[in-house]
């Protein structure tokens, strides 16, 4: 390439980062003037922004760009003299020129002649509708090209479904392909500065190792003398020179302990500044990856402007906490959620101007757009003053679809209802629309934040609108979270998920229809030992306590035992290697601070895993005693009986006999207790829901482990044939209920097993 060449290459892309940001300014401007046409402060930025325009296309010989923008000038200056009062087809047409002078920055998309004499022709129309030609229609958009936001509005798909494309300050793909981020020159300064200071922190190891080098030789001295002093001794030579030798011996090491007592200050010294300067890059390098949430802002008032336009609707969207910092990654991917709840409202929300006014509201509707930090959280508000959700016809819908039967639907909650809205292919529309009707926009936008790691939830009122609250990390790159230990190894729960964490008492654990819980703040939380979840050995509950961390995914709330807690830490996300696939309940690694390694939870693939194991049965219980293994006392019995009546009769019978007694409420609850707790008797019911008492005792007799175990079964099934079914199955003992008495259950079971001395 020729430096004339080079020359015009640097000099277009100048020339398209200068359109990039004047035609953002033509953006926001026209839109401001479409609810003011005098604003004179608006038409001077927009009148400004297509003069430099059109100057820098001159400069770099874009005839295109210097033509659409001399028109656009000539059209606000007019404006600015008060000859013009600008309408809503002036800024249709100034917007469309905005789009051209945008595609014309890139040459692979730059328009044809034919779309720049259609644009000329519409702003000719828009100025001077008298004199225009008939024929004069909007200008065409090319098929191939990506849609501008003008057309966003009558694209056929929803554009959240597509990848969002870069905005101004977003990354952007170089030649090659690499990623390329824009960094402020404050930034970059900043991350120079304190290179530049490690390197030189980095020369500060050269005389420590220095010093420690005379301290090998030090100490090698020093055990020399310790040598010739045990000579001296053996020989059995004067007083004097053994003494001599103990004084050497001494000097030497006392050097030494000075010279170990300086260098080990001054080491904890380079480490205290290693620490902080390593601390300060890591905080400034992630900084660079910060960027203001008005970057996805870019196109989107516009978007709301003109599918308000195409509906018949006026509506306006204000934005608040436009400088919210995100990271870039995370802007990106909000892109698509973003502008479909924006497309929802304004097309399902916002009623049209006749049906406003009627409800005493302005013609004009609002969508308030609100961001904010929380806890290591981007939270977005999104909320309008339309008409809210028709709460009858979503009922209608629902039972129409059916999802529920009617008698179910008419007792749901509001918020109940409304998650019908997120469920896939599910619309209020009865016909598709070039907007709606498709059923994708708001499932899309929860399949997408989750992606995210993040939650959104919706609220209305009728008559008053709607409201969505969407929480997101601020960055993927870090993420705050409680270590603890599972067997011996550190996991990570990410903070966003953790509802509690807390000491649990073993006497607090209950059994409730054969799962244990605890009570929590009035609330019911299922207990579940992280040891299973993540297949490692099981937890020794040190101290007598439990260590639980609450965590809550939707509507799921469940206390994950643990060994022990190591701490909150704020940790580095290392993706897994792609070549491992999805791992069970993890979702990435990281380093702490001593180097090792730590796997960070996925809670939401956790929540599932357990509920897996609630539905097949396979949930192990918490040794309640807590002390690595509980201290038997007397002779365990456990009833099996899907009566309450039953159960407590045998249980307090055998109680007071003096035996140790568990209940469980069908076979696979009771099987679930004699895999996670010691027993001396098994007494079962055969007819139970789940799993019976005979798949109970066939189970049992399979197991190596348990096949010895005494088994009673108590029926009311007295036939012979039942008899003898229970004991092919592998009882020892079988009692009908029908002939069931204190003496004869007691009698039985110290036949089995033996009585209790007293």
């Amino acid at each position: 390439m020729t430096p004339e060449q080079m020359r015009d290459a640097s000099m277009l892309e100048l020339f398209a980062l200068e359109a990039e940001g004047q035609t953002s300014v033509l953006s926001a401007g026209l839109l401001a003037l479409e609810r003011n046409p005098r604003d004179p402060a608006q038409l001077e930025a927009c009148m400004r922004a297509a003069h430099s325009l059109k100057g820098a296309a001159r400069i770099v010989g874009v005839d295109a760009g210097v033509q659409v923008a001399h028109v656009m000038e000539d059209c606000l200056v007019a404006a600015q003299a008060g000859d013009l009062i600008l309408g809503a087809d002036h800024i249709d047409a100034l917007l469309q020129g905005t789009d051209l002078l945008m595609r014309i920055a890139v040459p692979d998309k730059a328009p044809g002649a034919a779309d720049i004499q259609a644009f000329m022709a519409q702003l000719a129309v828009a100025l001077d509708p008298a004199s225009a030609p008939a024929a004069a229609q909007p200008m065409p958009q090319p098929a191939s090209e990506p849609l501008p936001s003008a057309e966003i509005a009558a694209s056929p798909v929803p554009l959240a479904l597509e990848e969002p494309a870069p905005d101004a300050g977003g990354p952007r793909r170089g030649n090659e392909g690499e990623r390329v981020l824009r960094v402020t020159a404050e930034r970059l300064n900043a991350l120079l500065d304190l290179a530049s200071k490690a390197m030189v922190e980095t020369q500060r190891l050269k005389p420590y190792l220095a010093t420690l080098q005379r301290l090998k030789r030090m100490q090698a001295q020093s055990l020399r003398a310790l040598d010739d002093l045990k000579d001296s001794l053996d020989a059995g030579q004067p007083m004097e020179d053994v003494r001599a030798a103990l004084a050497q011996a001494r000097t030497m090491l006392g050097e030494t302990q000075q010279v170990l007592l300086g260098q080990a200050a001054e080491l904890d010294d380079y480490g205290w500044d290693a620490a902080q300067r390593a601390q300060q890059l890591y905080d400034t390098a992630l900084a660079c990856r910060m960027r203001p949430f008005a970057d996805v802002l870019n196109g989107q008032a516009r978007m709301v402007r003109d599918l308000g336009r195409s509906l018949g609707k006026q509506v306006r969207l204000e934005v608040e906490g436009e400088k919210t910092q995100v990271d870039r990654d995370v802007l990106e991917r909000l892109e698509g959620p973003l502008t479909h709840l924006l497309r929802n409202a304004v097309d399902h929300g916002i009623e049209s101007p006749e049906a406003r006014v009627l409800a005493g509201k302005p013609a004009e509707g609002t969508l308030r757009l609100r961001a904010s930090h929380r806890a290591g959280h981007l939270l977005l508000e999104l909320a309008d003053d339309g008409a809210g959700v028709d709460l009858a016809r979503l009922r209608q819908s629902v039972v129409q679809r059916q999802l529920a039967p009617a008698e179910t639907v008419d007792r749901l909650s509001e918020e109940e209802l409304l998650a019908f809205l997120f469920l896939p292919a599910f619309s209020l529309r009865d016909t598709v629309t070039e907007v709606s009707g498709r059923g994708v926009g708001l499932d899309a936008v929860q399949h997408m934040v989750r992606d995210l790691r993040g939650s959104v939830e919706m609220t209305q009122a009728s008559g008053q609108g709607s409201r969505f609250l969407v929480e997101v990390p601020l960055t993927l790159s870090v993420v705050r979270s409680l270590v603890v230990d599972v067997g011996g190894e550190a996991y990570a729960f990410p903070l966003a998920h953790i509802e509690h964490s807390l000491a649990l008492a073993p006497a607090d654990i209950v059994q409730l229809e054969g799962r244990q819980h605890f009570f929590h703040q009035g609330q019911q939380v299922g207990l579940v030992a992280a040891s299973q979840l993540l297949q490692r050995p099981a937890a020794q509950h040190a101290g007598g306590s439990i260590r639980v961390v609450v965590v809550r995914e939707r509507d799921a709330l469940y206390g994950i035992a643990v060994e022990r807690f190591i701490g909150e830490r704020v940790l580095a996300v290392l993706p897994l290697d792609s070549r491992l696939g999805k791992v069970q309940d993890i979702s990435a690694g990281a380093l702490l601070d001593d180097g090792s390694v730590v796997l960070i939870i996925d809670v939401e693939d956790m929540v599932r895993s357990v509920d897996k194991l609630l539905s097949t049965g396979r949930l192990e219980r918490i040794d309640k005693m807590a002390e690595g293994g509980r201290q038997r006392t007397g002779k365990r019995v456990l009833v099996v009986d899907d009566s309450l009546t039953v159960r407590e009769l045998q249980r307090k019978l055998l109680v007071a006999a003096g035996y140790e007694v568990a209940v469980a409420v069908d076979g696979m609850d009771g099987w679930n207790a004699l895999r996670s707790e010691p027993f001396d008797l098994l007494i079962t019911d055969i007819d139970m829901p789940r799993m019976d008492g005979i798949e109970l005792v066939t189970l049992l007799r399979h197991d190596a482990r348990l096949s010895a175990l005494p088994v009673m079964v108590v029926s009311y099934k007295d036939r012979e044939e039942d008899r003898q079914r229970g004991l092919e199955a592998g009882a020892d003992y079988y009692l009908a209920k029908a002939s069931f008495h204190d003496d004869a259950l007691l009698d039985a079971v110290a036949e089995l097993i033996g009585g209790v001395e007293g």
